[in-house]
């Protein structure tokens, strides 16, 4: 399936024309390996969450730098909802056809239902390009922020809500 997975990412950013490279890596599963890929890539990669509600009828996936520390309650009180935590991995197969470690903005184009909202810090605004996987963790994409916002997320039917994540975390 990863491979299937991997090439239909690719698929679709070519069919939508956007401009991607690619850097095959070994498995990078937490923001530390990720580190290395960054400064080959010449892109910050930036850290993906896929959280829900207490209720699991509701699911985000956070998409925000990498040096950022996340806490749920900063995010919560933004989107007005009472408490998220890390959604189950039957939910994130079931919804973006993803395994935990690859989680990307690239598994909406599985979630044909829009049961998924994107949410996005407005730090990663600030760069022209960022990383992230294409589905699976053995690759990372370089792509455009704006033809992320202008013609992918467009080409799977969704929109995005900006959040403003503090830097350091602070209780």
């Amino acid at each position: 399936m990863n491979q299937e997975t991997e090439q239909a990412v690719y698929n679709l950013l070519d069919k939508i024309g956007m401009n991607y490279k690619v850097l095959h890596h070994e498995e990078a599963h937490n923001m530390e390996i990720c580190e290395s890929i960054e400064k080959e890539l010449g892109a910050p990669i930036c850290k993906n969450l896929f959280l829900c509600n207490r209720q699991q009828t509701d699911f985000y996936l956070l998409m925000m730098p990498g040096n950022k520390i996340f806490k749920t309650k900063y995010l919560s009180s933004q989107l007005g909802c009472a408490r998220l935590s890390f959604a189950g991995e039957e939910f994130m197969m079931n919804l973006l056809h993803i395994k935990p470690g690859s989680v990307s903005a690239m598994g909406l184009m599985n979630d044909k239902e829009n049961k998924v909202r994107l949410i996005i810090d407005k730090d990663l605004m600030q760069d022209k390009e960022f990383g992230c996987h294409p589905c699976v963790n053995t690759s990372t994409l370089k792509l455009n922020t704006q033809e992320f916002l202008e013609k992918f997320l467009p080409a799977v039917s969704h929109n995005y809500t900006i959040v403003d994540l503090p830097n350091k975390a602070t209780d």
